[in-house]
Formats: structure tokens, C-alpha cells, sequence
């Protein structure tokens, strides 16, 4: 059997209705894995849902808040009574609100890392008893190059990034005796509807980024599939609590 493969196994992918969720849905669903795609927009996710059920995975629609630790217990309980189990979590629900950090409300700085990084924290904790049931399980972490570099108009979102890189190495070491592997995945500057809008927020970005990356373009969302596939399957059963860019060189460019 390839070690690739993930026939058998079910991935929840958050915010996998759209962009790099959705890229890593594809992989995941081509691999062989069931896929449940939880958002908060029904309607979307049920494109998506389509799509994936065309690449001849079973693939399911979960409403979800990831903010809010009802929503995603019964989000996950509604997984569970789909497939019978849950192997893989995809924490990649993201929002992102570009200011300069003095303009920020704190209601708009809580909501950013609830979202993101909390978010992230209640999905996990939340499957952890299933993966244990399953005799193990994979968590891939989205983080962002603000993880890892400064943006003057993303404070609270690299503040939530930056957090997920430590919150990934903190649950990798505490869940390694459940056969849990936990790791992020750092994407780079992907062409997505966030992206879209960064553009027009912030001028000369476009040009910036072809710049700084060595591969000469932006990425795109099934850039992210091989990673996911790596992550969520056998292939990665010795690597936990890494941080990885996906990024095309951006993060090595001197």
C-alpha cells in the first residue's frame, strides 16, 4: 500500500469551502480520504461538497463557528455520525482585518484570534478523544508567513499565526504518546479571495511579492494538496510539530 494513501481515513477541513481549504480538500479527497468541509456558509460548502464528490470522494457539508466550542462539538458529532470516525483535522478557518495596529477595536482583535487561533485550539481539543478511539490521528495547522515575518497591517493576524506555530508544537509534544502527529503548514502568498482583497488594501504588494519569490509567481490553492496528503498520511508518521513553508521560496530570499 502506498504510504500516500488515505483510503478509509475522514479529514474535517474548516473553512474547506473555498481557497487553500479547499485546495487541501482536493488532495485529500484524490488520496482516497473521505472529506467533511465545515463553514460557516452552507450554500458554498455545498459547491464545494459537489467538487469533491466529482473527484469520487464522499465528501460531506458541516455547518460550523469554530469560535464557539457548541458549534464545533456538534459540527464534529455530526461528522462522526456521518462516517463512523474521524483520522484527520484540517484547522484552516481564517479571517483577516488589515490595519495598522492602533486602529484596531478590541472587539475586532478578539474576533480575529478567536477565529484563527482559538478556533484552532477548540477544533483540536474537540477531535482529540476520536483520534485516540482511532488509535491515532493528524492535525495539519494553517499558518501564514505572518508567522513568521512582521506586516504592519496584520498585527492581529500574525499575532494568531504566530500562535499557531507554538500551539502546534505544544500539542504535538503533549499528544506524540496518542500517535497524534500535529503540524503546520505555512503558505506563502496563494491567489485567493483574501489575497484578492489584500491587493487592493495594500499597494505594490502584487509586484513585492513576485519579487521576494524565488519561483517567480504567487501560489496557488492545490499548491497546498501534496503538503496535506503528506501531512494527513502515513508518509509523516515521524514528523511532528513542524512548521513548514509552502511558500515558493518567499521565506528563504535574502
Amino acid at each position: 500500500m502506498s504510504p500516500f494513501d488515505l483510503k478509509g481515513r475522514v479529514a474535517v477541513v474548516t473553512g474547506g469551502n473555498g481557497g487553500i481549504g479547499l485546495g487541501m480538500a482536493r488532495g485529500l479527497a484524490i488520496a482516497g480520504a473521505s472529506v467533511a468541509v465545515a463553514a460557516r456558509d452552507m450554500a458554498k460548502s455545498a459547491v464545494a461538497v459537489k467538487e469533491l464528490e466529482a473527484l469520487g470522494a464522499q465528501a460531506f457539508a458541516a455547518e460550523v463557528d469554530v469560535s464557539r466550542e457548541r458549534s464545533v462539538t456538534d459540527m464534529v458529532q455530526a461528522v462522526v455520525g456521518r462516517f463512523g470516525r474521524l483520522d484527520i483535522l484540517v484547522n484552516n478557518a481564517g479571517i483577516n482585518l488589515r490595519k495598522s495596529p492602533e486602529a484596531y477595536t478590541l472587539d475586532e482583535w478578539r474576533r480575529i484570534l478567536d477565529t484563527n487561533l482559538t478556533g484552532a485550539f477548540l477544533c483540536s481539543k474537540v477531535v482529540y478523544p476520536f483520534m485516540v478511539e482511532a488509535g491515532g490521528g493528524k492535525i495539519i495547522n494553517v499558518g501564514s508567513m505572518t508567522s513568521l515575518f512582521g506586516a504592519s497591517f496584520a498585527a492581529a493576524y500574525g499575532a494568531s499565526k504566530g500562535g499557531i506555530v507554538q500551539l502546534t508544537r505544544a500539542v504535538a509534544v503533549a499528544w506524540a504518546k496518542d500517535n497524534i502527529q500535529v503540524n503546520a503548514v505555512l503558505p506563502g502568498w496563494i491567489d485567493t479571495d483574501l489575497t484578492i482583497q489584500a491587493r487592493r488594501d495594500v499597494p505594490g504588494l502584487h509586484d513585492r511579492v513576485l519579487a521576494r519569490t524565488p519561483a517567480g509567481r504567487w501560489g496557488k490553492p492545490d499548491d497546498l494538496a501534496g503538503v496535506a496528503v503528506f501531512l494527513a498520511s502515513p508518509a509523516s508518521d515521524f514528523v511532528t510539530g513542524v512548521a513548514l513553508p509552502v511558500d515558493g521560496g518567499y521565506s528563504i530570499q535574502a
